[in-house]
């Protein structure tokens, strides 16, 4: 570490020395664009939107081409086991911003977020409020889904700016568009060439060139994969071979998701500062039962179930010179430790508040100084549907299933086909002891299916459940 730092610091010497012998607006410019910063990482989230687990390069789909998602995990670490703490969109993103299980505050599901719904409870704090007193220019640009009052919006959680959607949307003429630079307030988009996830990645782009000396975080949400299934035609004309036209829809929204992720790594490469910067590329949860053509591979089940199928997602991170590089990390992660992570490598751990934090800092397991798994136990819970994974061993009730508790060996069993339930109770009774010890601490749904939220004034209607 201090080797690699001493030594990007004399290559940028050694330019500063270059462009002093040089003379005209160039060498000014140089010297304008590289100030001194502090020691303190960059951060990106990347964070897919309905991705199944089996769908990039990286995680076996040769089908279609995702060089720019693939190249994070040749430059970092491919977690074969990461998990979400939930596995719908809302409560998702609530885990990844507090980096708690969003069940201990009533955040289980998405009428959470949707028109009339509470958000992101005021008594949480994300990632970006605490980021924001430790120097940081905060962002996000993209599906927002924390709540559409003036309170929960972004800009009142932590982010200096805003552009993207409060909830789900359509990629061409996108509902509930906000972009903070001009208003808070929800704006219509009428350009029909404007396509969220090109979009998304002009925004990020011009705003990272933007950045001065001060530390980043660049939360970037995507919208896709998420249905509505829409792509310009110039992404679907890469996949001539695909003759479903679901399929080759589903193929040109990942490779417009794989263009903006590639534009802003070329963005952070261009600015000297792919070895200050911590990024971490994660789906938010399983591929849905229907509408987008997921594969979860040999995963059993689907978004909103709790079999692997729902919470398992590609989970990738990157920190050029302070983690391997192309290799995996075989032990399950959960996106509660990005939060924690994070912090910890700007020199500000959190933990032995007044509040649990569930996630763990993921750096000293990555790079050897602990040993171990960074969680003993995994927990999910989701209305009636519940899951507890105690080392290899897990225990799950979920919807498609017999109804009554199962019991399956994810080292032999990753499909989750052979129930030992009947075989193993003495087993089963200690994995539901786990799970009984850990739902007596979370709390009841805010909002829920069965307590809707008022209805949208200006739809008439609630927004879909599969949303």
């Amino acid at each position: 570490m201090a080797q690699a730092t001493i030594g990007r610091w004399v290559w940028r010497g050694c330019v500063w020395l270059v462009a002093l012998a040089c003379s005209g607006p160039a060498a000014t410019a140089l010297l304008a664009a590289d100030p001194p910063r502090p020691n303190k990482p960059n951060i990106i989230i990347f964070y897919a939107d309905d991705l199944g687990w089996a769908e990039t390069g990286c995680q076996g789909n040769r089908q279609i081409p995702t060089p720019h998602i693939d190249s994070i995990a040749a430059g970092g670490l491919r977690c074969t086991q990461g998990y979400v703490a939930a596995t719908y969109c809302s409560p998702s993103r609530a885990g990844l911003m507090t980096g708690r299980y969003p069940t201990r505050f009533g955040h289980e599901f998405n009428e959470m977020a949707r028109t009339g719904g509470p958000g992101l409870p005021l008594t949480e704090t994300t990632l970006a409020a605490r980021l924001k007193p430790l120097g940081y220019a905060t962002t996000c640009i993209g599906k927002w889904h924390l709540g559409e009052s003036a309170a929960c919006r972004p800009t009142s959680r932590g982010f200096d700016e805003f552009f993207g959607t409060l909830g789900n949307t359509p990629f061409f003429h996108p509902e509930r568009f906000v972009d903070s630079r001009t208003s808070n307030d929800v704006v219509a988009i009428e350009d029909p060439a404007f396509y969220t996830t090109d979009a998304y990645a002009d925004r990020a782009v011009n705003w990272l060139t933007a950045r001065g000396q001060e530390p980043w975080f660049l939360y970037l949400p995507f919208n896709a994969q998420h249905k509505p299934l829409q792509a310009p035609q110039k992404y679907l004309d890469r996949f001539p071979e695909i003759t479903d036209p679901d399929r080759q829809l589903f193929a040109g929204m990942m490779a417009a998701m794989d263009d903006a992720i590639g534009r802003v790594l070329a963005t952070v490469k261009a600015r000297g500062e792919e070895e200050e910067t911590l990024i971490f590329f994660i789906g938010d949860n399983g591929g849905p039962r229907a509408g987008t053509l997921p594969t979860n591979g040999s995963l059993r089940g689907f978004k909103a179930q709790t079999y692997e199928g729902g919470p398992r997602v590609p989970f990738l991170v990157q920190w050029k010179g302070r983690i391997p590089a192309g290799k995996t990390y075989d032990l399950p992660v959960l996106n509660l430790d990005v939060m924690p992570t994070c912090l910890a490598a700007c020199g500000q751990p959190v933990g032995g508040g007044a509040q649990i934090i569930d996630g763990v800092d993921l750096i000293p397991y990555f790079t050897g100084v602990k040993s171990g798994r960074p969680h003993d136990t995994l927990h999910w819970r989701f209305g009636k549907q519940w899951a507890v994974r105690s080392g290899d061993w897990k225990l799950v009730v979920s919807n498609g299933g017999s109804g009554s508790p199962e019991l399956y060996n994810l080292a032999v069993d990753l499909g989750e086909q052979h129930d030992l339930a009947a075989s193993e109770p003495q087993r089963a009774a200690e994995l539901q002891t786990l799970h009984d010890a850990w739902n007596a601490e979370q709390a009841e749904p805010l909002a829920s299916p069965e307590k809707k939220p008022k209805q949208d004034a200006a739809k008439g209607k609630l927004e879909p459940s599969e949303t």
